[in-house]
Parts: C-alpha cells; sequence; structure tokens
C-alpha cells in the first residue's frame, strides 16, 4: 500500500471515529422535551469528547500511522485540531444554557448533581491544558513540569466526561448503546496503558548508557550513546528520537532529538546534538560518562532514504544543521556522489556547529557549503544577511526543480523557505521540512 493510500486509510479512520459515538448516541427515541438546540449542542460534545480521545492516539508515536505524514505534522495537527475539539466541548454547555437558563445550578458543583460536577470539573481541566499550552513560556512553566501536567489534566478531562455521559444515562440506555461506549472507554484506557506501561516495559529491556560528550561550537552537546545488552538501532539519517537520561523508562518527561550521527554506523552506537535552550538541555554538557539513558524511535519521515533525485538541496538554521549532518555523513559513509548543496544560516560563524566538519564532508562529497551569516567577519567568503529568494537564485543549481529539498530550523525560516523555493519553480511535492515545536 502507497504512502497516499495509507494517508487516506487513516485519515478516513480518524473522521469515522470521531462521528461514531454522535451516530450510535442519537440513534433510536430521543429524550422527552427535548428541542433541536439541546440536542445540537449534544452532538458537538460528542464530536468534541471522540476528538479528545483521538488526541491521545495522535502522540502515541505509532510509526504505522505517522509514516504518511511524518511525526511533526501529526503533531502540528493534534494541536491545531485541540482548538476545534475545545471549541466543541464548550459550545455544549453555552447552548444547554441557551435552551434553558435553568442549567446554570448545574454549574454550581457544591450542589450539583454528581453527573453536573463530573462534566464541569472534565471543563475546567481541559481550559487548564489550553492554557498551560498556550502561555507555557508566560507561566514560565518548565518543559518537564508543562509535560507531566499536559497528560495528567487531559486524562483526567476524558475519563470526568466519560463518567458524566455513563451518569446522564440518556445515552447508554440501551444493551448494544452501553456496549459501544464500553468499546470506546475501553480504547481509550488500553492506549493509556499501552503508552504508559506496555511500551516503556519494553523499552527498559533496551538500555543505553552515554559514552560520552563532546562540546561543539554554537552553545551545542554531542551525546555519544552506546546500545546496553542489544544491538542499538537502525535509522535513515534525518530521523529523530525521544530521549531520555538518568530517568525511568516510566517518565513522563522525555526530549525529542535528531540524530546526528551517520545511519551507515555498524556498531550500534548513536549521537544526538543538543543546543542548550534552557530547561533539560542546558544541562546536557554535564552529564557523565555511564549515565544510563534509553531511546524511544527511531521517528519521522525527513529523510533522503524516501526520496529519489538527482541531488539535494540542504537549508538550516541554527540547530536545525542537525540531522543535515546526518543526511552528508550518510551520504559520505555510503559513497553516494550526487550533488549537495548546504546552506547554513547563523549569527556569526562562530555558532557555526559543526563548521570544520562540513569543511572535511566537502572534500568527501560532492558538496558546496555556503554560510549565510547576519554578523559576517572580514575575509571571509560567506552571504550576509539571511536566506531570501535572492540569494536563492544566486546559488541554487541549474537543475534545481529536480533536486530534493530538506529545510530544517526555526518556524518562520521554514515558511519563508517553503514560499520562496515555491516561487523560484520547485514542486511542492519535493521540499520536506522538519518542525520541532513539539508544544
Amino acid at each position: 500500500m502507497s504512502l497516499a493510500i495509507r494517508g487516506v486509510f487513516w485519515v478516513g479512520i480518524y473522521l469515522a471515529v470521531a462521528a461514531a459515538p454522535l451516530v450510535f448516541a442519537l440513534v433510536g427515541d430521543a429524550p422527552p422535551g427535548r428541542d433541536f438546540i439541546t440536542d445540537f449542542s449534544v452532538a458537538l460534545g460528542f464530536v468534541g469528547l471522540s476528538m479528545m480521545g483521538l488526541q491521545f492516539a495522535l502522540v502515541a508515536r505509532f510509526q504505522s500511522v505517522a509514516a504518511p505524514f511524518g511525526e511533526d505534522a501529526v503533531v502540528q495537527f493534534h494541536r491545531q485540531v485541540s482548538y476545534v475539539a475545545t471549541a466543541f466541548i464548550l459550545a455544549h454547555p453555552v447552548l444547554l444554557v441557551l435552551a434553558d437558563a435553568d442549567t446554570l445550578r448545574l454549574f454550581n458543583v457544591l450542589e450539583a448533581p454528581w453527573r453536573a460536577r463530573f462534566a464541569v470539573t472534565s471543563v475546567l481541566c481541559l481550559l487548564a491544558v489550553m492554557a498551560t499550552s498556550i502561555w507555557r513560556r508566560r507561566l514560565r512553566l518548565r518543559y518537564e513540569a508543562w509535560q507531566a501536567a499536559h497528560g495528567l489534566l487531559s486524562t483526567a478531562s476524558v475519563l470526568l466526561a466519560l463518567a458524566h455521559i455513563y451518569l446522564v444515562g440518556y445515552y447508554v440506555d440501551t444493551a448494544w448503546k452501553t456496549a459501544l461506549w464500553a468499546v470506546m472507554t475501553a480504547a481509550f484506557l488500553g492506549l493509556l496503558v499501552w503508552v504508559r506501561l506496555v511500551r516503556p516495559w519494553r523499552r527498559r529491556r533496551r538500555r543505553w548508557e552515554v559514552e560520552r560528550v563532546s562540546p561543539e561550537r554554537g552553545d551545542v552537546s554531542t551525546l555519544f550513546l552506546r546500545p546496553l545488552g542489544h544491538q542499538g538501532l537502525e535509522f535513515a539519517p534525518g530521523q529523530f528520537a525521544w530521549l531520555m537520561v538518568n530517568r525511568s523508562p516510566f517518565a513522563l518527561t522525555q526530549h525529542p532529538f535528531s540524530f546526528s550521527s551517520s545511519a551507515e554506523a555498524n556498531d550500534g552506537r548513536v549521537e544526538v546534538s543538543v543546543k542548550a535552550l534552557g530547561d533539560f538541555t542546558s544541562t546536557v554538557h554535564a552529564i557523565a560518562p555511564g549515565t544510563r539513558a534509553y531511546v524511544d524511535g527511531p521517528h519521522g519521515v525527513f529523510s533522503p532514504d524516501r526520496f529519489e533525485g538527482p541531488g539535494f538541496v540542504l537549508i538550516g538554521g541554527g540547530i536545525g544543521i542537525t540531522p543535515l549532518t546526518s543526511m552528508l555523513r550518510t551520504l559520505a559513509d555510503r559513497g553516494d556522489r550526487r550533488p549537495c548543496l548546504l546552506l547554513y544560516a547563523n549569527r556569526s560563524l562562530e555558532e557555526a556547529t559543526f563548521r570544520e566538519e562540513l569543511e572535511a564532508l566537502e572534500r568527501r562529497l560532492e558538496l558546496r557549503v555556503v554560510h549565510v551569516l547576519e554578523d559576517a567577519p572580514d575575509g571571509w567568503r560567506v552571504e550576509r544577511g539571511r536566506i531570501d529568494d535572492q540569494l536563492l537564485r544566486r546559488h541554487l543549481p541549474e537543475r534545481h526543480r529536480r533536486m530534493q529539498y530538506f529545510v530544517c530550523g526555526p518556524p518562520r525560516m521554514l515558511d519563508a523557505m517553503e514560499d520562496a523555493l515555491v516561487g523560484l519553480g520547485v514542486p511542492a511535492e519535493r521540499i520536506h521540512t522538519e518542525r520541532y515545536t513539539f508544544i
């Protein structure tokens, strides 16, 4: 089955599951005295709840689901669809109040029946999830604290909503409806058990050890990881993994990092290069050799191994050079002589991570490296400013419409490069991006 067909299949599954509770809950006789607005509010609530449950599946890192789209695209969808699901869920009580003002008394959690208490608490948990995600930096929440709170509050919101439905009783008043809701609930709980218990239990048998930590330019540290008691893992250049260092495999907090090593290494070891940007990343340089680690991966579809072409154009900004370096190292180890162009943007030359190795790779590959600097030193043949369409026109090869493009860097840079490349006639299907915005 092609990736395109698999993508259509998973989109169809998503839509079917999102609508399923609405269908089987509203089939049959409606409760007496119900008007259209009330029924409509219930419909929105059911779809919103189903979408909230599916949010857990979207970030469960099922590789077969992410393969047609890319892990970053799935996470982007997870983020955007959360607004839609929240709007549906909030519309449910708002419309109930519009249909009957007496419904307002159910918001008094001290005196309301338990079905209403569960509903109100579920919505409050959901609002807390949204607020802490949107304003995490303003609230000065550490990534680790946010990740733990996000998972716990989301789980509580869905479980409380399910309890509300069972206590209302209108939608589980027949055996077949009860069975279907039981299946939905069991699927949600099974997903939690798989993600939080089964998979970490399996991961604990595949331990890793930090062999050493090497400082790099640009306030970057490279972790050298070796497998303990197993053969390591195989990955494609450009892929990433979730890393847990000096933590239990059951830990809620995990960090995504791209592999920077060659995919052709045959000793099972892997390397990840991490820029100090706060929280855990600022402590990587001090990790002691011998520290235990766990690796969940590989993930992602940002890899030249998936796309045929006569050559590659790599565009990186800052720490976005990490997966691009893995690609170049791999091509060199394979003896691949297809032409490559690397456009690498930084504030200064001193911040250009892997600068010396990139110079060495130019001698091993048909590679041309162009540094693009905001603060360019005198006497260096570099581009000044930022990568834009004019700079692209100056450096893209003659057959640039046939090349495969891999772009990794800050979100604004990715948006600008996608627009600029399409404007230069590059087919959209040849432009591949990796976004590190997993919050």
